[in-house]
Order: C-alpha cells, then sequence, then structure tokens
C-alpha cells in the first residue's frame, strides 16, 4: 500500500522527489575527474517549486533537531542558491506561527571576487561573528563545501555547522570539510545510497 503524500515528513517527500527526479543510473564522469554508474543532480528537484519547499523546511527541521543556531545560512553558487533562499524563506514561514523561533538570511559565495562595484565575494548577509550554516546540495570530493566555508571565516563569521543534501559517500569528502570545519558539525540530510534505494523501489512499483 503507497503511503499518503500528506501523512510523509518533509524529509521523506524530498527524498521521494529527490529519487524520481534527480537520481539517473549509467555511466557518468564527475567534476572529480573519477566515474560512477550514477549521477545526482539535485537542482532539479530544488529549483522545482515543491521540491523547493520540501527542502527549505527539511533543512529548517535538521538544524532545529540538533540544536543548531544560527543567523543565516549560505553556500558557494550555484549548487547552494536554491537551498539558501528556500531555507531562509522557510523561517519566515516559520515565524508567522511561532515568532519566538529566529530567522535565517541568506548569504552566497561567489566562485571569484567581483570585478566591479564593492569586488564582495560574499553576497548577502555579512557579519563579522555572526553563527552561520553552510549548505551545499552534493558533497563528494567536498571542495565546494569547503571554499564556501572558508569565504565564511575570511568574512569573519562563525561556522556552526555544515549541512548537505546528499553525501556520496567518497572521495574523502566528509573528513576533508570536517578538517576545514574547525569542529563544526556536518550533518548529510541523505547518502547516495538513501537515494539509489528510493530510486530503485519506484522503478520496481511502476514496472
Amino acid at each position: 500500500m503507497t503511503t499518503p503524500a500528506h501523512s510523509l515528513s518533509c524529509k521523506e517527500q524530498l527524498l521521494s522527489l529527490l529519487a524520481r527526479t534527480s537520481f539517473r543510473l549509467g555511466q557518468f564522469t564527475l567534476s572529480s575527474g573519477g566515474t560512477s554508474d550514477y549521477y545526482i543532480d539535485c537542482r532539479t528537484t530544488t529549483l522545482h517549486a515543491e521540491g523547493g519547499r520540501l527542502t527549505g523546511h527539511a533543512v529548517l527541521e535538521l538544524l532545529e533537531e540538533h540544536g543548531i543556531d544560527a543567523e543565516a545560512v549560505g553556500g558557494l553558487t550555484m549548487g547552494a542558491d536554491p537551498i539558501v533562499s528556500n531555507v531562509a524563506t522557510a523561517s519566515a514561514w516559520r515565524a508567522l506561527s511561532h515568532p519566538e523561533k529566529p530567522l535565517l538570511h541568506g548569504f552566497l559565495v561567489r566562485k571569484t571576487e567581483k570585478a566591479h562595484g564593492t569586488g564582495r565575494k560574499v553576497e548577502g548577509f555579512c557579519k563579522a561573528g555572526a553563527r552561520v550554516v553552510i549548505v551545499d546540495d552534493v558533497c563528494t570530493t567536498g571542495g565546494s563545501t569547503i571554499t564556501a566555508l572558508q569565504s565564511a571565516k575570511d568574512a569573519g563569521m562563525v561556522v556552526a555547522a555544515v549541512v548537505c543534501l546528499v553525501e556520496r559517500q567518497e572521495a574523502g569528502g566528509r573528513p576533508a570539510v570536517e578538517a576545514a570545519a574547525d569542529g563544526a558539525p556536518f550533518f548529510a540530510l541523505f547518502t547516495a545510497i538513501d537515494v539509489r534505494k528510493e530510486h530503485v523501489r519506484q522503478l520496481d512499483l511502476n514496472a
């Protein structure tokens, strides 16, 4: 029997959507240069109208579950862009019914500094001493996450936690991120195994 969508948590609904829209089996070359028999493009989910809503609330619920106190959420453009926006918006919706709960503002980290205007690398929220959460869509080597993390620290912000939607559990990504995070916890909403299992389950149901 299929469980009604309205009875599933945001995290469970997000996993179902990721498996359906973002996961592909085949032969792929990764940005790290390695090869894989699967590929996950989280942006097809995080930029999906319902997927974006679920992403924002699932990340927010994860932070609440672990008692992470922060003023803002940010990450490296462009994989983190929709995650940042949706988490910030989710915090505003939450504050409507729970005004005692803090808003999480957003910031984006450019891959290179602007060549004009202020020349900033961090766009949006940027306050020295503020506790922030670094987010990313997929963690493989951890390179993009570490770039955003280091940029936040260079701007004087304090990294309270790191969150990725999907951890591939390969190429030393988690250890590298944890080493750069100076003790801040690293959380993954899902592993690639979780998404793969759900993808295969859906294929079997539709066979």
